[in-house]
């Protein structure tokens, strides 16, 4: 892939912070594209030991050998950075922080955002749409104004979504057609905007702890969202038998009416190949793994061979 109908001309600031958005650096990079300085955020403790890591991006640039920055503040450090390396543009991917003028009016900044804007602006598009049941998502590339993600539209590509699709997947597809989009861009730069209908806008706020309970009382195919939308990072929890686990690996519902007899989240079956079959408000749920405080998950018939699991207990919802 090195250097191959990559534009050179352009000279890129690149800012990012997260895996998600050190993906994006390193296709560039990799592309040959003439990426000059990158700037993350501070590094953070991260792992089982809380140690200060570098940020994946941090990470990326070093390996690369190109000067990077963590900046406290962009107005006044990220304007110098500006004036030193003489960027053309700025390519922005989870930086996880709000540009603000001066350092905004410095260069234009474009954003690759994982929605179709306007639908779902904010800091999880994807977590929202799979939890919203979305049948089709995208990726947008947005020139940057000081609102949350308003900015005139370069480029989209939408994309279907799998009906059991994970959080997982659906962040690979995101990195996939992202790069493809974020080359096509780079290549084509400039690009006519287009104004966003900011009448269709919706929001995807930020993840908190409460979004991450489940509760069986709501439809089976509310619940599969739910759970496939935290699937396979954090995942969702449920309370069994007094304690906490996380499930993963929700996909068929079944559909019968005796399940009516049964209170939501009772466990009616378990099977080895398709895992855990869980009565929810409507219809009941194969639910494949199960995963208990300190353990990694296994499958419902697993942890049923270990006296973990039997039919007839309930997963209830923490309050």
């Amino acid at each position: 892939m090195s250097g191959r109908n990559a534009r050179n001309d352009l000279r890129i600031l690149f800012l990012g912070t997260p895996e998600f958005a050190a993906r994006y650096l390193e296709f560039l990079l990799e592309k040959g594209y003439n990426v000059v300085t990158v700037i993350s955020q501070a590094d953070k403790p991260r792992g089982r030991g809380q140690k200060l890591l570098p940020t994946p991006v941090k990470e990326v640039a070093l390996k690369h050998n190109i000067p990077v920055f963590q900046p406290k503040s962009l107005v006044k450090e990220g304007t110098e950075i500006i004036e030193k390396y003489k960027p053309d543009i700025g390519i922005v991917v989870a930086y996880g922080r709000l540009l603000k003028k001066p350092f905004l009016d410095a260069i234009p900044f474009y954003n690759v955002h994982a929605s179709l804007l306007p639908r779902y602006r904010g800091a999880a598009p994807m977590q929202r749409c799979l939890e919203a049941g979305e049948k089709v998502t995208g990726v947008t590339i947005f020139k940057i104004s000081e609102g949350m993600d308003d900015g005139d539209i370069a480029l989209q590509k939408p994309f279907e979504i799998g009906e059991c699709e994970t959080l997982g997947e659906l962040y690979e597809k995101m990195i996939n057609y992202g790069t493809e989009l974020l080359d096509e861009f780079l290549k084509r730069y400039p690009v006519p905007l287009v104004q966003q209908d900011h009448s269709q806008a919706s929001y995807a706020p930020k993840i908190d702890k409460n979004d991450l309970h489940v509760d069986f009382s709501m439809p089976a195919e509310m619940v599969r969202n739910k759970i496939r939308a935290y699937d396979p990072v954090p995942g969702v929890k449920a309370r069994l038998n007094g304690t906490k686990v996380k499930l993963f690996g929700a996909c068929v519902i079944e559909q019968n009416d005796e399940y009516r007899a049964y209170k939501p989240g009772t466990i009616i079956s378990v099977d080895k190949s398709n895992g855990g079959l869980i009565v929810c408000g409507k219809d009941a749920l194969w639910i494949k793994y199960i995963q208990f405080p300190g353990k990694s998950k296994i499958g419902f018939s697993d942890a049923k061979n270990g006296g973990l699991v039997r039919e007839g207990m309930c997963l209830e919802r923490i309050d």
